[in-house]
Parts: C-alpha cells; structure tokens; sequence
C-alpha cells in the first residue's frame, strides 16, 4: 500500500479524571516536520511523543494538538507560607510605629500579600500519565495513517490511469515517427524533381539526406527509456511503501524523455502529443508531491 502525505487523525482517552485529547493533521513536505503544542505541564513527554510518532510517520509536515484535563479534586493543594506572612508583619508594625500610625493589621489583609498562600500542584505519577497520553498518541495515530492509506489508494489508482494514458501517447509517437521520415523523403524527392525539371534523381544523395534527417528526428531511445520508466513507476505503484522521493526522481526523468521528444519533433501531430504528455507528466509529478 502507499500513503498520501494528507491525513487527519483525533483520539480522546478519558479515565482516572484525566482526560487527553490529541489530534494530528498534515500536508506534504520533502521531510518530516513535527510540530506540536500541548499544555507546558506535558512539555516533558514531548521527546516521547516524537518517537511514538516516527512508528507511524516518515514524511510530511505534521501538526499534533495535545489537551489535557484533570478533573480530580485532589491535584493541588494550599501552602501556608508562614515566613513570608512573618516578614511582611514585622515590616507593617516597623511602618506603623516609625509613621506614628494606627496598627491595624487584620488577618484578612495580611492574606492577601502576595506568596502568603500558594497553590502548588499535587505529584502526580509521570509513567501513569505517559501510559493514558501515549494511548491518545498511538489512537489519533492510527487514525491518521488509515485516512493516508485511504488517500494512497485514491492517488494509486488516479496516477495509474494517467500512467496508461501516457503509454497510449507514447504508442502514437512511436507509430507516427517512421511516418515522418517518410513524408519527408516523398517532399525532398518531389521538391529536388520540380528543381531539376523532371531530369533523374541522384537516389544515392537523396537516401544520405533521408538519413541525416532520420537522424535528427529519431525519438527511439527517448520512447523506451520513457516506456521503461512508465512501467517502472507503475510497478513501484503497486509495491508500495515509502515510494514517494522515488517517484519524485522517476517523474523528472519522464519530463526529461518527452522535453527532447518534443526538440526533436519535426511535425505538428508529434509536437502535440509531445505537448501534451509532458502536462500529464506535469499531473503526475504534482500528485507524486503528496506520496509519502
């Protein structure tokens, strides 16, 4: 199978009043790109994510969104700092017996300085809150591939059909090419006979000319290696896997076959089926650009 380099995938795990929320999307890219943005309290599981990820990904600029939430009533607790609260008090009768004022210092307002009170986050066990992350991960995952495999086999079977359209092409100028060199022998024989007022025709040099312009116009080796890397790329097609970069150098070859094609064209109707197979090729290296 192959794998488009488009894909989506979102899994939520709920228990133990945690709840984690990953969803992950890309798009195509020569590499893989991994991006992710999940709260600052997971950013230590963000190397683990990674590798988790590379189980599943080889290519693409993929997007991964992490939310996490903890509904348990006991994952933080208030801290009573009694030394700071001392402080400030010791500071407060200072100003109010230095400024002759009235001491009225109350609890309610010495509460409310800053790092009296604090909130400080419970512990919580990393390897039990990887275990329920990790199935997040592993479930959007999952998910993901299947929507690239999905879009793989549409890709496979769309490039296929333009492969088989690219043969028929192919099939033309293969045919029409000795049709040329024969047109061309029949004008060079009736343009020399209209010089020479019907006089005879030096077949000797009308047969070297014929061949030098055979020459120029020959597209025999372009159309194998060009039919050779069609089957090739309709072979790596329906292996699959990681194809992607290969096909990528696969389709400039093609594009290089049918550029000098299309030089050496020498009629209309070749010019223009030359023309139009390198936009197929064009079509081809462009869906190429989405295969992982």
């Amino acid at each position: 199978m192959i794998k488009s380099m488009t894909g989506f995938g979102r899994c939520e795990i709920a228990e133990n009043s945690r709840k984690f929320t990953v969803e992950i999307k890309s798009v195509n890219h020569r590499y893989l790109d991994v991006n992710i943005k999940m709260p600052k309290a997971l950013n230590f599981f963000e190397s683990a994510i990674r590798s988790e990820l590379k189980q599943y990904i080889s290519r693409g600029k993929v997007d991964v969104f992490v939310s996490y939430e903890d509904f348990s009533e006991k994952n933080s607790t208030v801290h009573y700092n009694r030394e700071i609260a001392a402080e400030y008090l010791t500071y407060l009768r200072r100003m109010a017996e230095e400024f002759e004022l009235e001491d009225d210092i109350r609890v309610s307002m010495l509460s409310r300085f800053p790092e009296v009170f604090t909130m400080e986050e419970t512990g919580v066990d990393e390897e039990e809150l990887w275990k329920e992350l990790q199935r997040a991960v592993s479930g959007a995952a999952e998910l993901f591939v299947d929507t690239r495999v999905v879009e793989g086999e549409h890709l496979r079977n769309d490039l296929i059909g333009k492969l088989d359209g690219m043969n028929r092409m192919v099939d033309f100028i293969s045919e029409r090419s000795p049709m040329i060199v024969a047109e061309y022998r029949r004008k060079l024989e009736e343009r020399v006979k209209e010089l020479l007022a019907d006089a005879h025709v030096d077949e000797a040099r009308l047969v070297t000319e014929v061949t030098i312009f055979a020459d120029k116009v020959c597209v025999d080796e372009e159309i194998v290696r060009l039919r050779s890397h069609i089957e090739t790329t309709k072979s790596t097609l329906l292996a699959g896997g990681a194809i992607g970069r290969k096909l990528d150098f696969i389709a400039q070859e093609m594009n290089r076959e049918a550029n000098t094609i299309l030089s050496k064209a020498n009629d209309l109707e070749t010019s223009n089926y030359a023309i139009e197979l390198k936009t197929e090729i064009e079509k081809v290296r462009e869906q190429i650009q989405n295969i992982e």
